[in-house]
């Protein structure tokens, strides 16, 4: 009863933060950019190509996963949305570990807690009990894990090229001769 407690608590918080954050980008609520202009930060400083299919995966995974992770509906695919976007956005703050130095430490926590529950079946208080659905656990999971590494691979493969920096004049060469 304490661990099938301790999953829902795991899901609904985890779910709820990522379907407000999908929210954010997908329809500007909580006082996020909307679809639009995450579907340029997607294609501009993410450099991610076509930036409107990774925008929407992203707005899919957030907010679908995160709702479906929070009700316990269909598990392995919540979970497996939630590690989706954790895994693109480790790499968005990489190299940097700590959230005060904008690094990766918040993201693979909620990856953590993605991959904990797509590992497992869910607990008891899920709605996947109350329709009496029942995905092989963690079976399931773990194939749509192998689906969501290799898109994750396919959008990082596929960005467009970081742009290259003009070469900067020596700061002897910028100093006026003193004579």
């Amino acid at each position: 009863m304490a661990q099938d407690t301790a999953l829902l608590v795991l899901r609904v918080v985890i779910g709820a933060l990522l379907f407000g954050h999908g929210a954010q980008k997908f329809f500007g609520w909580f006082g996020g950019p909307g679809f639009a202009k995450t579907r340029t930060m997607m294609g501009g400083h993410l450099r991610l190509r076509p930036a409107t299919f990774w925008s929407l995966m992203a707005v899919l995974s957030e907010t679908g996963g995160g709702l479906l992770l929070a009700l316990g509906l269909l598990q392995p695919l919540g979970a497996l949305g939630v590690t989706a976007a954790m895994l693109m956005a480790i790499q968005v703050h990489w190299p940097k570990v700590w959230a005060s130095e904008h690094g990766f430490e918040y993201p693979l926590t909620l990856l953590a807690g993605g991959l904990t529950i797509g590992l497992t079946d869910g607990g008891r208080f899920t709605l996947d009990r109350v329709f009496g659905i029942n995905f092989p656990s963690p079976g399931t999971f773990l194939v749509g894990l192998v689906v969501v590494l290799i898109g994750v691979g396919v959008a990082l493969l596929t960005r467009a090229p970081a742009p290259v920096a003009a070469p900067q004049p020596e700061a002897a060469a910028a100093e006026p001769a003193r004579g």
